[in-house]
């Protein structure tokens, strides 16, 4: 397909997005999104030359998902954005069929994008075990603005036998002067895994082990990372086909993380999974370190195949990411929580005392800290949403108008000391006791929502400001 029409096709896509942005209240105020199309995982998460990056799938031509591209936002203070083309497209013959997820390799002014290029060989083929190209692509840039090379260095042919043609979504990373890569892979047996590769040159690849759980824990782990932080390293993925107990795996695919004991390149040991995200809308997170030396993560707030639905399709779009979060490991687990640059759309503070219910103002884009005192606790957002806590459990509700499809999701919690809400035009995001656990949601109010604490505490409540994202009013 010529990109040249392509371009074409786009601009005239997003022209007729435009047009329906004054009447869509649902577009949110300080997640990214796409301007028109269909956005979901977060792509090559980075810093170079002073700005950071954020590509992302993309199907700009299909709010309804069609052929995958990817997009591209920088910025120099995640606050202020630009929207730029999209920087890949599904034009080679390794990438015909979608140029899939993938990461960022920042080294020697250039940044190198490893993906996986998509191919659905002509025939009666059922896609998983035959007839599926998976390959892995490899786009270099010295700008960041579009690709100056661009080539195929990993096939179907190069990866362990026993495997499906499901492999996919290289994260790349830096250790002790070589190059390492991981990709989630599905066996011809149905079993969910990770590849590890070794390189010297970041284009030649070794296969040197496989990181899996001693028992199977679904059919495919997809979207893997692994990084160490604050002195422990770290498996995360989201994988498809796990059984679910005790409120772990409520949504149709899992998203979360296994320490690792050990080293991924030899003999190591996973610890026990954890949900990386207990709501309705996170899945396929990827990590990066910021300028400063913190881990960061952004992941999409989305779930692929769900039963629940978005109406901003109507609209001409559909899905957005979350807000940076920060990572560190404390008390044994991941703590998550919102990036320190949130704080600079802060632009009214109310400083409250709640001792048994009250109402706060009506804001499209709000933040609120609740420092809770009492033994039961409970946050609604107008009429579409709850957030209730008693007897050591707690439970989001969504409405039946407002949730399109989202019910109810629990989160076993003994103890509630804090909760840090996030509410934008169409999402939530819960932090709790500083970020031991987080929620996560889409929701779709008819109005803008008045948030009501029932309950004992204390607590600050922030109206936000907008972010720029280079195409909508500042």
């Amino acid at each position: 397909m010529n990109i040249e029409l392509l371009k074409k096709q786009i601009s005239a896509a997003e022209e007729a997005a435009l047009e329906k942005t004054e009447q869509d209240h649902h577009r949110q105020g300080y997640h990214l999104m796409p301007l028109s199309g269909w956005m979901n995982d977060p792509n090559g998460l980075c810093y170079f030359k002073g700005e950071y990056h954020v590509y992302f799938q993309h199907s700009p031509l299909d709010a309804n998902r069609g052929s995958i591209f990817w997009g591209h936002y920088s910025s120099p203070d995640m606050l202020n954005w630009t929207l730029h083309p999209n920087f890949l497209y599904p034009v080679d013959s390794w990438d015909c069929n979608g140029v899939y997820s993938g990461s960022a390799l920042v080294e020697d002014d250039r940044l190198y994008l490893y993906y996986t290029g998509n191919v659905k060989h002509p025939g009666n083929y059922d896609y998983i075990y035959e007839g599926r190209g998976h390959n892995v692509g490899l786009a270099v840039t010295t700008e960041g603005i579009e690709p100056d090379t661009n080539q195929c260095i990993l096939m179907n042919k190069d990866y362990p036998e026993g495997l499906s043609c499901h492999v996919r979504d290289p994260k790349v990373w830096k250790l002790d002067g070589k190059y390492y890569m991981v990709l989630g892979a599905r066996t011809r047996e149905d079993v969910g895994e990770l590849l590890i590769f070794e390189s010297e040159d970041k284009y030649t690849w070794k296969h040197i082990n496989v990181i899996r759980t001693p028992e199977k824990m679904g059919y495919m782990w997809e979207c893997p990372d692994i990084f160490c932080v604050d002195g422990q390293w770290i498996v995360m993925t989201s994988p498809q086909g796990m059984e679910s107990s005790d409120y772990i795996g409520q949504n149709v695919y899992s998203c979360g993380y296994f320490p690792l004991y050990g080293d991924f390149r030899g003999e190591y040991t996973l610890g026990e999974y954890c949900e990386a995200d207990a709501g309705f809308d996170y899945y396929a997170p990827q990590s990066f370190e910021a300028p400063d030396g913190r881990r960061l993560v952004i992941g999409w707030m989305g779930m692929p195949d769900a039963e629940y639905t978005n109406p901003t399709a109507e609209n001409l779009w559909q899905h957005c990411m979350s807000i940076p979060r920060q990572l560190t490991w404390e008390k044994g687990q991941l703590y998550t929580r919102p990036a320190k640059e949130m704080k600079k759309l802060r632009k009214h503070t109310y400083t409250f005392a709640c001792e048994t219910e009250l109402a706060l103002t009506e804001d499209r884009c709000s933040e609120t800290e609740f420092y809770n005192s009492g033994s039961a606790l409970c946050i609604k957002v107008g009429d579409s949403a709850e957030i209730r806590w008693e007897e050591g459990l707690l439970r989001l509700s969504i409405s039946e108008t407002a949730g399109c499809g989202r019910t109810e999701r629990f989160l076993r919690l003994p103890e509630l000391t804090k909760v840090q809400m996030f509410v934008d035009a169409s999402s939530i995001e819960l932090f709790f006791n500083e970020g031991q656990h987080v929620m996560t949601t889409r929701f779709y109010p008819t109005e803008t929502p008045v948030i009501t604490i029932k309950g004992t505490g204390t607590g600050v409540h922030y109206q936000l400001a907008s972010m720029n994202f280079g195409w909508n009013k500042h």
